[in-house]
């Protein structure tokens, strides 16, 4: 919306809370991804995560701009059909479940591997740079989809990495890896959505992880900074021009 009305609010709370409490009932209480007890950090590591809110509006930057330049792309093959298009990306993505389904999917599975530390960190680099690209290229299919799973996975996976980088240049501040990956979730969301409120709130819900709220702030605070100085414009709103300009063609 990029704005507030009491009208609108008034009815998303209500339609939210109608919807969590329906869930709860039906599924249970529990988080959606189960981390255990995450620590605030030293006030030496605390710095760090005003610096992984950088990473992530970098990344998000990528990630933006990638997507964009795979649909033009995806678009300019005019001789295939959307369904030819589909099926052949389609394809591509069964043949790589077949021979490794854990990289493949929604993602969850993926991120809860991640905030578990049960993923070989050696693997991680490549498993991100797979499923970055491989969002992307999966959007471009013009099928129906979505990007805010992908977009969990991947915020994880650059925590995760950041904090392997960071607990080998500063040793002595005992990092918890999955703490960022948490954060990294929360901070990767706002710099593609630049919906920072949002992303804060829906990762400390699926995950329970309240005392990463402050650690939060300031990655998803560095995390908007560094895109909007870029000038580079929210996902959602990029989309909806692409798509006003294609129904104008």
């Amino acid at each position: 919306m990029q704005r507030f009305e009491h009208r609108i609010a008034i009815a998303a709370l209500a339609a939210s809370a109608t919807g969590i409490a329906l869930a709860r009932t039906l599924l249970g209480d529990a988080p959606d991804f189960h981390v255990g007890a995450l620590e605030y950090g030293t006030a030496g590591s605390r710095p760090l995560f005003f610096a992984l809110g950088c990473v992530s509006g970098l990344l998000a930057v990528a990630y933006n701009r990638t997507l964009l330049a795979t649909m033009k792309a995806a678009e300019r093959l005019d001789v295939l059909s959307v369904h030819l298009r589909a099926g052949l990306i389609g394809a591509a993505v069964g043949t790589l479940a077949w021979f490794a389904p854990q990289l493949v999917g929604g993602g969850d599975a993926i991120t809860q591997r991640t905030l578990a530390g049960g993923e070989v960190l050696s693997l991680v680099p490549l498993a991100f740079l797979l499923r970055f690209g491989l969002g992307a290229v999966s959007y471009a299919a013009a099928t129906p989809g979505g990007l805010f799973a992908p977009l969990l996975v991947l915020g994880a996976q650059s925590g995760l990495l950041f904090a392997a980088l960071c607990r080998v240049s500063f040793p002595s501040l005992h990092l918890q890896p999955e703490a960022f990956a948490v954060v990294g979730m929360a901070a990767f969301f706002t710099g593609v959505v630049r919906a920072p409120i949002t992303g804060i709130v829906l990762v400390t819900e699926m995950t329970n992880s309240v005392t990463m709220l402050l650690p939060m702030l300031g990655a998803c605070f560095t995390a908007m900074l560094v895109p909007t100085l870029l000038h580079n414009k929210p996902i959602y709103e990029s989309l909806r021009e692409h798509l006003v300009r294609a129904a104008r063609r």
